[in-house]
């Protein structure tokens, strides 16, 4: 599945008292959603893993996101 990022995408995941957020910019948004539109038509078992070392914010939890 080939991932694609629009330019300034910016976007940060952050677990406050067991609430995940993800706060992202219009870029990060359009970005997630061309994403989770990949997955959905991708098999079972098929996810997108996001870390700060390769998509988010320095500082953000990790999200990893499965298609059932």
């Amino acid at each position: 599945m080939e991932i694609k990022w629009i330019d300034g995408s910016t976007i940060q995941v952050k677990i406050e008292e067991g609430t995940t957020i993800i706060s992202a910019n219009k870029e990060g948004l359009l970005s997630l959603a061309d994403q989770l539109s990949t997955l959905a038509q991708d098999t079972s078992g098929s996810h997108i893993h996001y870390d700060e070392y390769n998509s988010l914010e320095e500082g953000s939890a990790e999200l990893i996101i499965e298609k059932q």
